[in-house]
C-alpha cells in the first residue's frame, strides 16, 4: 500500500506540465522601459524565478519520460501493443494495475519470473530516479539564491548611490524654490496696489459720477458772504473716522458751528477701531434714535471711515432706513480702499507676517481696536464688499476728496487735536468770574503735533510711487463713489484738515466748518432734486 501511494504522489501526468509551459506567461513582457533601477531589479528577480522554474519542469519531464518508456516496455509484454499508440493515462492505468497485488500474480503465472523481476527492477530505477530529482529539486533553488545575492547586492548599492544623490539634490531645490519665493514677494512688493487704485472706474456696469464742484463753490462763497440757508428740518449727523475715539477734538469745532445755527447736529458715539459691519449696524441703531427721537431726517456726513461705515449701514439695512435718511456726504473716504491699508497687510509680499504682527499690536492691544477696522479698507475687503452691498441709488450722496500739499514749508506745519489739562496750582484768585475763567483757561494747553506734516510724506510718497494724487491716505480716485456728485476743491487739503483745525488759520480761506455746511446745504439740494425727478416719474408712468 505504501509502494502504491508513492506511485500515485510521483506519477502525475506529463501533459499537466506540458500545459504548464505553454499557459506560462513570459517575463520579458515586465523588461520593456522599465521606469527605474528599481523596476530593473524587479524583472530580473521574476527572469530568475522564470528560469528557475523552467528547469525544475525540465527535470520533471525527463524524469516521467523515463518512466512512460518503462511503462511502454511493461505494456509491449502484457499486451503486445505499441506504446506510442495509447494515451498517457492508459499507461498509468496499466502501471497501477500491474504494480497492484491483486494484478501480480497473473503476471508471474503468464508470463513467469521475467515479469516479477522487470517490476522489481522498475520499482528499484524508479525510487532511485525519484531520489536523484528530490536532491536536484533541493539544490537548484541554493543556487539561484547564489545567483540573486550579487542583484541584492547591486541594488543596495544603487539605492545607497541614489540616496547620496538626493541629499544635495533636495538641498538644490530647495533653495530653487526659497530663491523662487524672493523673487515673488520682491515682485508683489515692488508692484504694490498699482493695479488696484482705481479700479472703480474701470469696472463694467458702475455708475458714472458727476462733477459738482462749480455749485459747491458758488454755495461756499455764499456762506463766506453770511447767507446761510441750510434747514433746521434735519438732523445732522457727523460720524468720525478711524482713530478718532483718541483725538478729543474730532469733529468738536463743526459741532459748536453747527449748533450755534440752531442746527441740531450730533457726533455718532461710535467705537471707531470696530469693522465696518459692526459699525454699520451701531449706526443703523443710533440713526433710528435720532428719527424716532426727533422726528426729523437724518443727514449724513461722514470723514474718512467713518463715510465708509455709513455708506455700509445705507447699503446693508436700506429697507430699515429709507425713509429715515435724507442723505451722504463722504469726506475724504476711502469707498474703493486706500492703498495705504493695502501695502501694510498685503500677504505674500516681504515681511508681511511681521508688518501684521507689529499693526495688531498698535491696533489691539495699545489702541484696544479691532484690526479688521484696517482690513476693511484693503482693496480686497473693499470689492468683496461692494460687489456683494451696493448703495442704492434713491439715496442722494456727495463724493468729496482733495490733495494734500507736498511743499517743504508744509512740513513745519502744526495741527491741534487736543487740550491737555495741568494740574490744579494754588493761584491767587480774587473772586470774580473773570478770573475764574482765566485760571481755568491757563490749565489747558492745546495739543499739537505734525499730522499735517506726517500726510505730505504720505501725499508725495504716493505720487512718487504711483502717479496718484491724494490727501496722503486717500488717492482722488478711490474716494469717487459710482452715481454720486464729486466735489474737487481747488485748496490744498490733507486727510486731517476737515476735522483738526490747524495751529496757524488764513483768515481769507475757508475753514473746515463753512466747507462741510456747504456740503450739507448741497446734499440738500440734490435730495430735493432726486425727489422731484421720482414724483415726475411716477407721476408719468401712472398717466401711461
Amino acid at each position: 500500500m505504501g509502494d502504491s501511494r508513492v506511485n500515485e504522489e510521483i506519477f502525475e501526468t506529463p501533459s499537466t506540465a506540458c500545459y504548464d509551459v505553454v499557459e506560462y506567461t513570459c517575463p520579458f513582457d515586465f523588461l520593456g522601459f522599465c521606469s527605474s533601477v528599481d523596476d530593473i531589479f524587479t524583472c530580473l528577480f521574476t527572469l530568475t524565478t522564470y528560469i528557475s522554474q523552467r528547469i525544475f519542469h525540465f527535470i520533471e519531464d525527463l524524469v516521467l519520460r523515463d518512466i512512460n518508456s518503462c511503462l511502454g516496455e511493461l505494456f509491449v509484454i502484457s499486451s503486445g501493443e505499441h506504446p506510442r499508440s495509447s494515451s498517457q493515462s492508459i499507461c498509468k492505468s496499466i502501471l497501477e494495475e500491474c504494480l497492484s497485488s491483486s494484478s501480480c500474480h497473473i503476471a508471474d503465472t503468464v508470463y513467469g519470473r521475467r515479469a516479477s523481476d522487470l517490476r522489481n527492477q522498475l520499482f528499484v530505477n524508479t525510487r532511485s530516479e525519484i531520489i536523484e530529482t528530490k536532491y536536484i529539486y533541493v539544490g537548484i533553488p541554493f543556487i539561484f539564491k547564489w545567483l540573486m545575492l550579487p542583484l541584492f547586492g547591486l541594488q543596495l548599492s544603487w539605492r545607497l548611490a541614489m540616496a547620496s544623490w538626493r541629499c544635495p539634490f533636495y538641498y538644490i531645490r530647495r533653495a530653487q524654490f526659497r530663491v523662487r519665493s524672493i523673487t515673488s514677494r520682491v515682485r508683489k512688493t515692488l508692484r504694490g496696489s498699482s493695479d488696484d487704485i482705481g479700479w472703480l472706474q474701470h469696472t463694467p456696469g458702475m455708475a458714472p459720477v458727476e462733477d459738482g464742484t462749480a455749485r459747491f463753490l458758488e454755495l461756499l462763497e455764499s456762506i463766506r458772504n453770511g447767507q446761510h440757508t441750510l434747514p433746521d428740518s434735519y438732523v445732522y449727523l457727523l460720524i468720525p473716522g478711524l482713530f478718532s475715539n483718541h483725538g478729543p477734538l474730532y469733529f468738536v469745532a463743526t459741532k459748536k458751528f453747527f449748533s450755534k445755527k440752531g442746527l441740531a447736529c450730533h457726533i455718532a458715539k461710535i467705537h471707531s477701531e470696530a469693522s465696518v459691519e459692526h459699525n454699520a449696524w451701531e449706526l443703523k441703531q443710533y440713526i433710528e434714535e435720532l428719527y424716532w427721537g426727533s422726528g426729523k431726517r437724518v443727514m449724513l456726513l461722514g470723514h474718512s471711515k467713518g463715510g465708509v461705515d455709513a455708506a455700509a449701514a445705507l447699503s446693508m439695512y436700506w429697507s430699515d432706513l429709507k425713509d429715515k435718511v435724507a442723505g451722504l456726504a463722504m469726506v475724504q473716504s476711502p469707498y474703493g480702499g486706500t492703498p495705504v491699508a493695502s501695502d501694510i497687510l498685503r500677504e505674500g509680499q516681504i515681511a508681511d507676517k511681521e508688518t501684521r504682527r507689529i499693526m495688531e499690536f498698535l491696533i489691539c492691544k495699545l489702541i484696544k481696536g479691532d484690526i479688521r477696522a484696517l482690513e476693511d479698507l484693503t482693496y480686497e475687503k473693499r470689492k468683496e464688499f461692494i460687489m456683494n452691498h451696493k448703495l442704492p441709488e434713491e439715496i442722494p450722496v456727495i463724493s468729496f476728496h482733495s490733495e494734500a500739499s507736498v511743499a517743504p514749508g508744509v512740513l513745519a506745519t502744526m495741527t491741534h487735536i487736543a487740550h491737555a489739562e495741568l494740574p490744579w496750582l494754588p493761584l491767587s484768585i480774587f473772586g470774580s468770574e473773570e478770573s475764574d475763567n482765566l485760571v481755568q483757561a491757563g490749565r489747558q494747553v492745546p495739543v499739537v503735533i505734525p499730522v499735517s506734516a506726517a500726510m505730505a510724506i504720505c501725499a508725495l510718497h504716493l505720487q512718487l510711487r504711483y502717479g496718484e494724487k491724494s490727501d496722503g491716505l486717500v488717492t482722488c480716485r478711490d474716494a469717487e463713489v459710482p452715481g454720486s456728485v464729486v466735489v474737487r476743491p481747488n485748496q490744498k487739503l490733507d486727510h486731517a484738515w476737515m476735522v483738526y483745525s490747524s495751529w496757524k488759520k488764513n483768515p481769507n480761506e475757508p475753514d473746515a466748518c463753512e466747507m462741510c455746511e456747504a456740503l450739507l446745504t448741497q446734499l440738500v439740494e440734490l435730495g430735493k432734486i432726486k425727489q422731484e425727478k421720482m414724483e415726475f416719474g411716477s407721476s408719468s408712468e401712472s398717466a401711461t
